[in-house]
This record gives C-alpha cells, structure tokens and sequence, in this order.
C-alpha cells in the first residue's frame, strides 16, 4: 500500500516558504538513536514531510529507518526505536526541494553507501545547484540512482573517489558540489559534519557527557541537555571519534553567506545563530519596521506564530498597544481531513481564526514575517475586515520576495512571486489593504547587527531572495533558462 501523504495548507496555499530538512547526529552515548530522536522532534519545523535515523552498534552493524510524517508519530515508538542500538547515530527531517515532493520512501535521508572500506551514511542539508549536471555525469559512468534527491550525488561521488579513507572521500566529493550544503554524516567509528565555504546554511557543534552532538540549530541541543560548543565555521570539516574533535579546512576560504532568512523564518525563536539570538534579531525587526514606516492605528498583531516577535517589538518601539487580534488553531495536524475543494477553501480559517472582541473596530496593523504569492495575506485580510476591523496595515518583517532560492529553500517561480511582478503601491493595492510595507534590506541588516546595513559591494549575508545577488551561480537552473539579475535590475 502506497504511504499516505499528509496535506498541508501552507503548501496547498502556495504562500509559505519552507526550509529543506535538519540535520543531526551524536556518538558517544548509550542508545544515540534515541537522542538523535529528540533532536529531530526539536528540527521538525524544518522539514515535516519525512524523516529518518541511522545508527551503527559493533554487534548489529548499521540499522536504518525512514518514514513520512512527525517524528513524534513514528520515532517515539519503542518498537522501532529498538532496532536503531548503538552509540552513534545520525538523523534528517525532510521538507523536498530537490527530488519530487513525497514520492517515495527512497528519497528520505539519510543515505547509505557500503564502500570498500566500510559503510557510512549521510545527512544533507541544503541544495547542490550543479546536481542535474553531476547526476547525468555519474550515470553515464555507470552509476545507479536510488532516488531523485541531489544528496544521493554526494554518495556516487565518494564511491568514486580514489582517497584512503572515508572522511578524505567525502572531502573529495564536496569539491565538486557547487551551492549550499550542511552535512552530518557517519562511518563505524566516526561522526563527520560539512558546511560548504560561504556557511550558507547553518551547523553546531554540542557536547553532552562524554559524547558529541552536531545539530541543524542549538534549540535541539537543548532538548538532549547538551552543552552548545561553538558552530561549525563556513568550510570547515570535522571529524569526530572517541579520541575527541579533529577540524579540517578541505576548501578554498572564501566570505561567509549565511542564509539571512534564517534569522527572519527558518530557525526556531529560541536558537542562538552567531552569537545572537533568533528572537532578538526578529524583536528587533519589528523596532527597525516601526521606524522606518510607522502608521497611525489602535492595535498591533501578529499573523501567528512567525511574525510574533517582530510585532512585539513593533508595538514597543510605536507605543501603539500589542495584541492577540488572530488565535492558532495549535491542534490541527497535517493529516486533519483530505483537500477537497470545500475544505481547501477553508484552509486559513482552519488554522488561524480571528479574536473579532479585541478587533472590532480598531485600526489593526498586522505584522507577518513574508509575503511570497499573496494568498494567504488576503484571505487572512479578509478575515480581519469581516471581524469589523476599521482598516488593516500590513507590515512585513523582510524585504519583498522577488527572487527564488536555489541553496535549500522552496520557492515559487520567480513569475509567481507577487514582489517580482508588482511594485509596493501595487501590491497594497492587491492585497486590498490600507497600507503596506516591508523592512528595507538596510534595516534588516541593521536588525541582525550589521550597525551600516548592507555592504553594496560585500555582502554579509546571503540575501539572493530579496537582492537576486546569487553568491553561487545555479548553473543548473541557468541551463533550464532562468535569467540572472541584469544591470538594469
């Protein structure tokens, strides 16, 4: 029987951006499995179609187990957490990018490879922008795909590879991996994490009794009470054993690129990135948003639960009051009901409602983190104005999204992005909205601490999706037709 795929009105709307996968593994410690299960229930909002575990104990040799859906729906069973033993483990959550959206049980990471000096399994977070290049390569020198995701390429590549050992393979195969990639992997005695060279997407390194913890992002640390170490540095490899933490530089150095929108959306409010925490950067935001278009009104909300902090500090830096105006339905999972028309209609009201008490009659600005289609921000304007709100203002706590990412995220075309078709005034005017603006890049930059924002000419951060400055060309995409951004532009 084929798996059931549960449904999703975020991506049915078509108007949410979603991170790719988290990635985590720890050696070291009696029954890993278990810890890389908590993990990866901390990781599950970067990716809720799939996941998978990997673990090696000396008696039993590798055991995998791969499976769609929440981590709490299938590895908080004891039963199958039994068949994953040993001290050293790695996992995956998988929201697809590259490869088809839930087709098969294949495409779940991580992946495993037997070479002819051991096995080792791989974890992948990111995009490789040159995969359909690499794949037509491979194949025509005869390798055999078991899946349509672009991490398998890095499993061919290491087959192919002539070094001694399998940490040397993998430092051989990620030479030819353009674009952006955080790997956790593991051989029988080894736990490996990889950030490419411009750190596009991030990597920690944690520490909990004797053993090692390599994580997506330090709130899944804290789920295991380990200690935070330090991240992994754009470029660099380590490689873990029972002798301790050996760091290697297998790259050219080039200027870091982390991913800005992880700071906006991707990572959990409560993870530190560079030294800062996530909620703070996006508290301050919305101060940075309240100075730089601030509006005459009664109350200002939330869209829930991502453009929370911003609103927040919004309302502080305004004096305008902070308020719940739109309640979450926090029960509803992605397996509620099936899509028909009716229900897919329904879909924002099933998940957001409104707190018509607190909106009646105000001026309401409405904080949210994106804007990528425009649909939801609609319907959920809509449903503001119908609970007799006076007028609705929207502020949006990133620069418009006129761009598409290719290092990991899922983004529309670019012709479907409402910011790459319409200016400003023309999407206030869509939105049907009394006002609307959006966070200059300046301004976001001056959030995540860069005091002169944005560097024209060196950018701290990768911020293609708003700039269409892309750190690494998408050759595969370029070969597909997609047009890079002119001069004009």
């Amino acid at each position: 029987m084929p798996p059931t795929h549960p449904f999703d009105f975020d991506a049915a709307e078509g108007d949410t951006l979603h991170e790719e996968c988290g990635v985590f593994g720890v050696v070291g410690v009696t029954d890993a499995a278990n810890f890389v299960a908590l993990g990866l229930h901390a990781l599950q909002h970067r990716g809720q179609e799939a996941g998978g575990i990997v673990s090696y104990a000396p008696d039993e040799g590798f055991n995998s187990a791969r499976r769609f859906g929440y981590v709490r729906d299938n590895f908080t069973r004891a039963s199958l957490m039994e068949t994953l033993p040993g001290s050293l483990a790695i996992g995956h959550v998988r929201y697809s990018t590259a490869g088809s959206k839930g087709a098969a049980i294949r495409d779940v990471q991580p992946f495993f490879g037997e070479f002819s000096m051991g096995g080792a399994a791989i974890a992948h977070n990111g995009n490789i922008t040159n995969a359909e290049a690499l794949r037509r390569e491979l194949i025509d020198r005869g390798s055999i795909f078991q899946s349509s995701s672009d991490s398998e390429c890095i499993i061919h590549l290491m087959a192919r590879s002539l070094q001694r050992d399998i940490p040397a393979r993998m430092e051989d195969a990620l030479r030819r991996v353009e674009g952006a990639f955080s790997v956790v992997a593991m051989t029988r005695t080894k736990l490996i994490g990889v950030r490419d060279p411009l750190g596009v997407r991030p990597l920690v390194l944690g520490k909990v009794g004797d053993g090692w913890v390599l994580s997506s992002e330090t709130c899944a640390l804290d789920i295991i009470g380990a200690e935070y170490v330090r991240e992994i540095e754009p470029g660099e490899m380590v490689v873990i054993t029972e002798k301790g933490v050996e760091s290697i530089r297998p790259f050219r150095p080039q200027r870091s690129r982390f991913c800005i929108f992880e700071h906006v959306y991707f990572s959990r409010p409560d993870s530190i990135i560079g030294g800062r925490s996530v909620y703070e950067t996006r508290r301050q935001i919305g101060v940075e948003l309240a100075r730089e278009a601030p509006v005459d009104a009664d109350l200002v909300c939330p869209v829930p639960d991502s453009g929370t902090p911003a609103a927040i500090g919004f309302a502080h830096e305004s004096g305008i009051p902070y308020g719940m105006g739109i309640i979450r339905n926090q029960y509803m999972g992605r397996t509620f009901i099936e899509p028909t028309e009716q229900i897919r209609n329904m879909g924002v009201r099933l998940k957001l409602n409104v707190n018509r008490a607190l909106i009646r009659g105000k001026r309401v600005i409405l904080v949210d983190d994106s804007v990528v289609r425009g649909t939801t921000s609609r319907k959920i304007k809509e449903m503001i104005l119908d609970a007799g709100a006076a007028e609705v203002h929207f502020r949006i706590a990133s620069p418009p999204t006129s761009w598409p990412c290719f290092y990991g995220v899922d983004t529309p075309q670019r012709e479907k992005l409402l910011a790459a078709t319409m200016s400003e005034d023309e999407m206030r005017d869509h939105l049907g909205v009394d006002s609307l603006k959006f966070v200059s890049l300046d301004g976001l930059y001056r959030a995540v601490g860069e005091a002169s924002g944005r560097k024209a000419d060196c950018p701290q951060y990768c911020d293609a999706c708003f700039s269409g400055e892309y750190p690494v060309e998408p050759s595969d995409m370029i070969e597909k037709g997609f047009q890079l951004k002119t001069a004009a532009e």
